[in-house]
């Protein structure tokens, strides 16, 4: 079986590959991991590709990605060749897809009973579509888990799909598990997985009020050139915002080009930020190009630009206004084709007041501000999002089963404040996993670092950990729309430890 649709991205290219291979290759699982490491990897380019692909490849004309919700027992499509809607979603069980989903049988329609016609004609109704013939299949993980259904629609050369047209939706099932299996995705196709489906952004997880408005901003942002000015606490993800600017705006395909300029000695920011010519200072035996310059057709991120020397200032508010740079020791002025997004942890408008940060340069760069939240506001459910997806990147890869977290384990991390952010967070679940001989982490394998005087910055002080414990449950009993035994199974533990923790007093 080969696919024949030309690549346009690399996404797009390794995602032709897979399916030309029929499942993923030593070479492939590299490249992944490369340009997941890279957040090079767009999950809509990955199952767009998919889905036109596999309707290539079937010689089909519609295909459509369903992925399953546990949280919600629901299939929601996440990619399809069907313009007249931009979603479906099913209850496991409902429809043929969701008959799938729930018995983890191929379907052939019309070669099936009446009952999935029906359900065909039903969704017919929706699109205004007319169904002939359907093809489904489960995607499954390696140990039977189940990520999703693939399903096609109407054979383009024959009427009905055969028996062949099953043997090859099924093994390229078998090699879209594989790719959903590498992606950011994994941890919340998980059976066990709390929280519903969240994919705004690739490598970026939540769903609180406040990160649904950065993501607001990152896709009004990303539709146009201006400046960006990110801010927010230490290990807050400013840089995964910066690289989901890139990836979602017109330049995605231009280079991603960063410069610490905190990392940076001040003797070399200049040269590394602008380049130099040869002869420009002691050691430079040739001409080189700056940040600037590799970054053109691109994105330019200033991580940390708060730490700039003022005599830097000046340069880059030029290069901001004009365009327009000069390498150190040239008389040759350049033009700049970027697009320039800025990071910081500080005040800059607390160090302008102070004299040592360029007002003029702040309001070239806050053009467009997107302040990120720090993890102790972001509610409940955005943590136990992170802890699923961090526990699940820092497993071992061939392990049996993930690490989990015992009830009481889970209500520490609830419980701790985080100043140091989501990246305080993944360092402390990496070492527990690491720590752990077995997939169970209690309290004692967690590395939380003791606050002994908790910033005043902190809008929820230090509680008792019975205290949080129960509010943890309650959270949880709410999750369950107030189904206590539900919530019980979901944390683990008996229906009395439940009712005892919401219900202290009754005896």
């Amino acid at each position: 079986m080969g696919v024949g649709t030309s690549p346009t991205t690399p996404t797009v290219a390794l995602v032709c590959r897979v399916l030309n291979h029929g499942r993923l290759m030593p070479t492939d699982v590299a490249a992944l991991r490369v340009m997941a490491a890279q957040r090079r990897v767009s999950l809509d380019e990955v199952f767009d590709a998919v889905v036109q692909l596999v309707t290539e490849a079937l010689h089909a004309d519609r295909c459509t990605l369903y992925l399953v919700d546990h949280a919600r027992q629901e299939l929601v499509s996440r990619a399809m060749v069907q313009p007249e809607i931009s979603e479906i979603r099913l209850r496991v069980g409902e429809g043929v897809a969701g008959w799938v989903a729930a018995t983890g049988e191929v379907v052939n329609v019309p070669t099936r009973h009446e009952g999935f016609r029906e359900a065909a004609r039903r969704v017919d109704a929706l699109t205004g579509y007319r169904t002939t013939a359907l093809l489904a299949a489960p995607v499954r993980d390696e140990r039977g888990g189940l990520l999703g259904v693939l399903q096609v629609l109407n054979p383009r050369d024959v009427p009905a799909f055969d028996a062949d047209h099953e043997r090859r939706l099924i093994k390229l099932a078998a090699t879209v598990a594989e790719l959903l299996s590498s992606s950011s995705l994994a941890s919340q196709l998980h059976p066990k997985h709390r929280q519903p489906l969240d994919f705004h952004f690739n490598h970026i997880i939540g769903s609180s009020p406040a990160m649904l408005e950065v993501y607001r901003r990152v896709r009004v942002a990303a539709r146009t050139e201006a400046t960006v000015l990110i801010t927010g606490e230490t290990g807050t993800g400013k840089e995964l915002v910066a690289r989901a600017l890139h990836d979602n705006s017109a330049r995605r395909e231009g280079p991603f080009v960063k410069v610490d300029c905190a990392a940076l000695p001040e003797a070399l920011v200049e040269s590394e930020l602008f380049g130099h010519a040869r002869g420009a200072f002691t050691g430079a035996e040739r001409d080189a190009a700056g940040r600037v310059e590799v970054g053109e057709g691109g994105t330019l991120f200033l991580d940390e630009v708060g730490e700039l020397p003022l005599p830097l200032q000046s340069r880059l508010l030029r290069l901001l206004q004009d365009r327009t740079y000069q390498r150190l020791g040239e008389t040759r002025v350049r033009r700049a084709d970027v697009r320039f997004v800025a990071a910081t942890h500080r005040d800059l408008a607390r160090a302008v007041a102070e004299g040592r940060f360029r007002e003029d340069l702040l309001y070239r760069l806050r053009v467009v501000p997107i302040p990120l939240p720090p993890l102790r506001d972001r509610g409940a459910a955005d943590l136990d999002r992170l802890i699923d997806h961090l526990l699940h990147v820092a497993s071992p890869p061939h392990a049996a089963e993930r690490a989990t977290l015992t009830t009481r384990a889970r209500a520490s991390l609830h419980a701790h404040p985080w100043p140091g952010n989501v990246r305080e967070l993944q360092h402390v679940l990496e070492a527990a996993v690491v720590l752990s001989e077995g997939q169970v982490i209690d309290v004692d394998l967690l590395p939380l670092a003791p606050q002994r005087e908790p910033s005043a910055s902190f809008r929820t002080p230090l509680r008792p950990l019975e205290e949080v414990t129960g509010a943890y449950i309650a959270w949880a009993v709410e999750q369950c729309d107030g189904n206590r035994s539900e919530a019980a199974r979901a944390l683990e533990v008996s229906r009395n430890t439940v009712a005892r923790k919401l219900d202290p007093g009754g005896g």
